[in-house]
């Protein structure tokens, strides 16, 4: 059965999750866009933080006792079994080039096990939640709800695979070896499926969880930009794991696809998968 108890998180999220992929607005496509960078050169601006500062005032106020981990703000331990997780633009880059393709993700573990996501592109109006046990759902500009489900496609040849950034696959050196098998394994990535773009970050696993690509892969993942997409893709009859197979997200790595191409896809992904971990 549902768990009811989830419900009321879930509304939460909607809100607080569409508060802050609007609060980004403010600032996209403006010319006073402050850019600062952070100690691993990642860019961040104002609008990052302002939208991550409104998730942590909306969620903690709710439920005051969960923790709370954001990208930007980092880790504030709870007293409860929830944590949420959000990266309030999961995109900058894409945000600070005036491209509408980011995302403000939430998501919600109870005792470390993803039980909420959701995924709002606020350029575009288009939103994705879950809930475990409550299914995946998708609304666009405003119009009602429809149910999220992944596609039917089973063949990954004939499939539209996504990615964040290409490059990421010759970046992450536990990826290569000495003749450059990250590169072999984009090569391979690339060749195996119909079509391929970098429609990434969330915006990507949102087409996974709505039938309109068959599988995103990221080299690089943190957990803030899997935890949401993680529920949503999987109740939406698909599947999440990290690129040894196995359903967790602080892996550094991610793919997420109808479920169909899985084991395929990961077949691909094999020789630059992270071991020992």
């Amino acid at each position: 059965m549902p768990d009811a108890s989830l419900e009321k998180r879930l509304r939460v999220a909607i809100a607080a999750t569409r508060m802050a992929g609007r609060k980004t607005l403010q600032w996209f496509q403006t010319d006073d866009l402050t850019i600062n960078r952070k100690e691993d050169n990642s860019p961040v601006t104002a609008a990052d933080l302002a939208a991550e500062d409104l998730l942590q005032k909306e969620l903690l106020t709710a439920f005051p006792h969960d923790g709370f981990l954001g990208e930007e703000t980092g880790c504030t331990k709870g007293t409860s079994e929830f944590e949420w997780v959000v990266d309030p633009i999961d995109g900058t880059k894409s945000f600070i080039q005036g491209v509408p393709l980011f995302a403000t993700l939430v998501g919600c573990r109870k005792n470390g096990e993803g039980v909420i996501g959701v995924i709002f592109i606020p350029a575009l109006d288009e939103l994705a939640y879950a809930a475990t046990g409550h299914g995946a759902w998708y609304e666009q500009n405003g119009h009602d709800r429809v149910t999220a489900r992944v596609s039917t496609q089973p063949s990954l040849r004939e499939s539209l695979l996504c990615s964040s950034d290409f490059r990421d696959f010759r970046r992450r050196p536990t990826a290569l070896d000495a003749q450059g098998a990250g590169k072999k394994v984009r090569d391979r990535f690339e060749d195996a499926c119909r079509i391929t773009r970098t429609w990434g970050d969330g915006y990507g696993y949102l087409l996974v969880a709505t039938g309109r690509a068959e599988a995103m892969a990221d080299p690089m993942l943190n957990a803030w930009d899997a935890a949401a997409v993680a529920v949503v893709v999987t109740e939406a009859g698909g599947r999440f794991t990290d690129w040894t197979g196995c359903c967790e997200i602080d892996a550094g790595d991610g793919v997420a696809t109808n479920g169909s191409t899985h084991e395929e896809l990961l077949k691909l992904l094999a020789p630059a998968a992270i071991r020992g971990k």
